[in-house]
């Protein structure tokens, strides 16, 4: 019993960080261009390797699976296209959507045993159930967020981070955009929501390879019996899959530009801090994995962040004011927290 306890309370920590550091780890390029974003995916996926490498080094290097790198693969598809989905529709709408798609590709496939996974039980399902949908309720509250329009759309400083922005299409474009800032008001919409719809659904699946070979580990006939049942055995594996296909895509657009890439050399640091913050909060997920189950990781993790986003735009960069924002922020809370517990008191 005791040891049950510490499991549900290092899991329960684990998820609160990384709710945190996913609402946060963009912060820190608020200020600083990064055009159509294939630079700054290869910045952030190179420090989220280097986070992994460190992990691995402290866990004394656990068994490479190569085939936990898909995992990898998957999400750095999704990540290419964070950029235009903040361009498009802010990174607040952005993140709502795509975690609204994590969080249900994510709790089914784990629930329902997608994908040739082991189908995950709970004590209490209908709770269950009744928390995953609260947690992708609680996202749309923030649809009807809104914040002020910056007056000059070339300042970077000025522009809103957190919260959905309308851009104003009868400007003229700044010098450098990319072809995302040359879409129309509703190509900009059709294609930031379209992405981000893509890149849930991708996120959703990256710990799938790895849930796999935990699975297949018990069956001595499988060419991964043995395999380690510690999720964080495999951040290794799963970033270097990230950094490898990050890697590939980046080529790929040095290519297809004749070798004059978009660069932003004030992105680098920002870059790396914000992949750091990254690569941290997935390793606080995989121990969510391993001490709740992806079944109940998966919907708090995923609901939170959203809610983190918004607050640095209150407290932080005013962009949300108004007696009205302020009670749908309260009301998104309230909701977010009432699935939060649902879903983890259907493990208990």
């Amino acid at each position: 019993m005791s040891s049950n306890r510490t499991d549900l309370t290092t899991g329960f920590i684990s998820c609160s960080v990384a709710i945190l550091l996913f609402g946060s780890n963009y912060v820190p390029l608020k200020k600083y261009e990064t055009g159509d974003g294939m630079f700054l995916q290869w910045v952030l996926c190179a420090a989220i390797w280097l986070v992994a490498l460190v992990a691995n080094l402290i866990l004394r290097c656990p068994k490479f699976w190569p085939f936990a790198m898909v995992g990898g693969c998957i999400w750095a598809t999704g990540n290419i296209a964070v950029v235009p989905i903040i361009k498009t529709i802010g990174l607040s709408l952005g993140l709502l959507i795509w975690g609204s798609f994590t969080a249900l590709t994510g709790w089914a496939s784990s629930r329902f045993g997608w994908f040739g996974m082991d189908a995950e039980k709970v004590s209490k399902p209908l709770l269950n159930y009744f928390g995953a949908g609260l947690s992708v309720v609680s996202a749309f509250i923030f649809l009807f967020i809104r914040s002020e329009i910056p007056s000059n759309m070339c300042s970077v400083d000025t522009t809103p981070l957190m919260i959905e922005h309308v851009v104003n299409k009868t400007q003229e474009p700044c010098p450098g955009d990319s072809w995302v800032d040359k879409l129309s008001t509703v190509q900009s919409r059709i294609v930031g929501c379209s992405l981000a719809v893509i890149s849930g659904i991708l996120y959703g699946s990256t710990f799938v390879p790895i849930i796999y070979i935990k699975d297949h580990s018990k069956r001595n006939d499988c060419i991964y019996a043995g395999a380690s049942q510690y999720d964080l055995d495999y951040v290794f594996a799963h970033s270097s899959g990230i950094f490898l296909t990050s890697t590939v895509y980046f080529l790929a657009y040095c290519i297809a530009m004749k070798n004059n890439p978009k660069l932003y050399p004030e992105a680098v640091l920002p870059g790396f801090l914000s992949g750091g913050l990254w690569a941290i909060a997935t390793c606080c997920w995989f121990i969510a994995n391993y001490t709740l189950s992806a079944v109940v990781s998966f919907p708090i993790i995923t609901s939170g962040p959203g809610f983190i986003a918004a607050m640095w735009g209150i407290f932080m960069f005013k962009e949300i004011q108004g007696l009205r924002n302020y009670l749908l922020m309260t009301l998104a809370f309230c909701i977010i927290v009432t699935g939060a517990l649902c879903t983890a008191f259907s493990k208990i």
